[in-house]
């Protein structure tokens, strides 16, 4: 008898791994398939520009309505989540958002454009929430790290998205064809995978987060640290190539390289990035990649050279690679209710985005990109002061919230990890 209860709990545990790996692997292919929407996107923009004859300010004054989408709706996400359930939820947005992806190219003109990537980055931002939301269920869970991965895989997407993109913009495919036939395959892609994520709903009797409200004091905090790597990110990503050719005086050929290298070396660590949070702490983690950084950092202005200064963007970009992932999971463990914590969070990082490419462009028009890249500097440099936010919270008992909670022993919230 003894025996014989021993082997059903054993198969009961082997199964809820089963699940749980499962699981794993759908949220992290829905990570991919939100990535492959925005690269696709990206690929093209200069079709957009052209096909509608938008000169620089009225594109940057498009290219602007995402990350506003986002910042306004992005608190809508955890309501939304408490009425449907987690699954239904990301099921429903990320299924908008791999639609609308279709509808920039059907624009006719720069006001329907405005609006339509106010709706593309209104869906981005409210199932980017669900998502990490998700991912961190699943982290407690397994009960070690893997948001760093997750965010690695979106990278991943972004990659695959633009290598389907760049071919096609080359041969001179119309945008309308490629956007919907990408938003088609998306769409499919984004329920078939939605089916195996977990369906968390609330606890009964409890209530439904507020339509609005400011974000807990907590995400302020863990947000400011976000906004650091963000900045650096957003503004690295945006002006990489036009220092290595304007100040480091490298052939319009070698400066995008130096995009290249950032990108990889920022999804790549990005996947590797659990590992040394599993084997460092969220803490360490966070300050040695913001060290690394500041040590790009510190390359990129004082080099005058193409070759020391691609180095030092890809020093940035192993640096601040693990920044968003640690910060969403400190987020969703800062307080009772971790979508309207991790959508406070992404507001702030968000509007980061939003204002570090421009900011770079003005600080240079007034001075020079070296000064910007400066300033781009000292913020990573707060990566390694504040790296304390993301460390795990104590909670009852004393013991240790999150993955690394789990880990030992603490029970995660009640969720369904099977499928439909």
């Amino acid at each position: 008898m003894k025996s014989a209860a021993a082997g059903e709990a054993a198969s009961s545990g082997g199964d809820r791994a089963r699940r749980v790996r499962r699981a794993h692997l759908a949220i992290a292919v829905a990570f991919a398939v939100h990535g492959a929407a925005s690269g696709t996107f990206a690929t093209r923009i200069p079709w957009i520009k052209d096909h509608l004859d938008l000169g620089p300010g009225a594109l940057g004054l498009a290219l602007a309505c995402p990350a506003i989408g986002s910042s306004l709706m992005m608190p809508l996400a955890g309501r939304l989540m408490h009425r449907l359930g987690s699954r239904t939820a990301l099921r429903v947005l990320l299924g908008l958002w791999t639609a609308v992806l279709a509808l920039p190219a059907l624009a006719p003109g720069l006001p329907w454009l405005c609006l339509t990537l106010l709706a593309f980055g209104a869906s981005a931002g409210m199932a980017d929430v669900v998502m990490n939301a998700l991912g961190i269920e699943v982290e407690q869970r397994k009960g070690k790290s893997i948001m760093s991965g997750l965010h690695g895989m979106w990278s991943v997407g972004t990659l695959i998205g633009a290598a389907v993109g760049v071919p096609a913009a080359h041969a001179g495919l119309d945008g309308r064809i490629h956007l919907g036939a990408m938003a088609a395959l998306l769409v499919v892609a984004s329920y078939v995978v939605c089916a195996w994520v977990p369906d968390v709903h609330p606890e009964a009797g409890e209530d439904a987060p507020p339509r609005f409200a400011l974000p807990p004091r907590a995400a302020l905090v863990i947000g400011a640290i976000g906004f650091c790597g963000v900045f650096a990110e957003g503004g690295s990503s945006d002006w990489c190539a036009v220092y290595l050719r304007d100040v480091a005086g490298a052939s319009p050929g070698v400066a995008a390289v130096a995009y290249t290298a950032f990108s990889c070396t920022m999804a790549t660590a990005r996947l590797l990035g659990d590992l040394a949070v599993r084997r460092l702490g969220a803490v360490t983690t966070l300050r040695s990649g913001g060290v690394l950084a500041t040590c790009g950092g510190l390359l990129v202005v004082l080099s005058h050279a193409p070759a020391p200064a691609i180095a030092g963007f890809a020093l940035l970009g192993i640096g601040i690679s693990v920044v968003v992932p640690l910060c969403f999971a400190a987020a969703g463990r800062s307080g009772p209710n971790p979508s309207q914590a991790i959508a406070g969070v992404a507001t702030v990082t968000y509007t980061s985005g939003l204002v570090a490419p421009a900011a770079i462009g003005g600080i240079a028009g007034a001075s020079s990109l070296t000064v910007s890249f400066a300033l781009v500097t000292v913020l990573t440099l707060g990566l390694v002061l504040g790296a304390g936010v993301v460390r795990p919270r104590p909670v009852a008992g004393g013991e240790v919230a999150g993955a690394q909670g789990a880990a030992r022993g603490v029970p995660a919230a009640t969720a369904d990890v099977t499928a439909d």
